[in-house]
C-alpha cells in the first residue's frame, strides 16, 4: 500500500501563493489516481481536484483557475499549486490516493496524508 506525506501549508497573506506537496512512499504514484481536497471547520472535506500519473487532471468547478494540481513521477510527488488565496480558501488540505479515476467523493479514497493547515489572513 502507498503512503502519503502533505506538507508546504502555512500561513499567507490574502492574494498570496502556496505550493501544497504530496509525497508518496511505499507504491510509486503510478499505480494510483491522486486527488486534493480541503477541510474548513465544521465543513465537509471538499474536492479540489485530481490528477493521474499521464498528467490528465480534473478539478472541482469553483477551484479552476486559481488551482493547478502537477505530478512529478520521478519524485513520486504531486504538487498543488495556489494563487491569488482568499481567506475563504482556509482550511487542512489533504491528497488522497485511490485506483482508477480521481473521484471527487472523498469517501472512494483509499489512503489519506495527514494533512497541511493553510491559513489566509485578510
Amino acid at each position: 500500500q502507498v503512503q502519503l506525506e502533505d506538507s508546504g501549508g502555512g500561513l499567507v497573506q490574502a492574494g498570496g501563493s502556496l505550493r501544497l506537496s504530496c509525497v508518496a512512499s511505499g507504491r510509486h504514484l503510478s499505480d494510483y489516481a491522486l486527488g486534493w481536497f480541503r477541510q474548513a471547520p465544521e465543513k465537509e472535506r471538499e474536492f479540489v481536484g485530481g490528477i493521474i500519473r499521464s498528467g490528465v487532471t480534473n478539478y472541482s468547478d469553483s477551484m479552476k483557475g486559481r488551482f493547478t494540481i502537477s505530478i512529478d513521477n520521478a519524485k513520486n510527488t504531486v504538487y498543488l499549486q495556489m494563487i491569488s488565496l482568499k481567506p475563504e480558501d482556509t482550511a487542512v488540505y489533504y491528497c488522497g490516493a485511490r485506483r482508477s479515476w480521481p473521484s471527487s467523493s472523498w469517501y472512494e479514497y483509499d489512503y489519506w496524508g495527514q494533512g497541511t493547515q493553510v491559513t489566509v489572513s485578510s
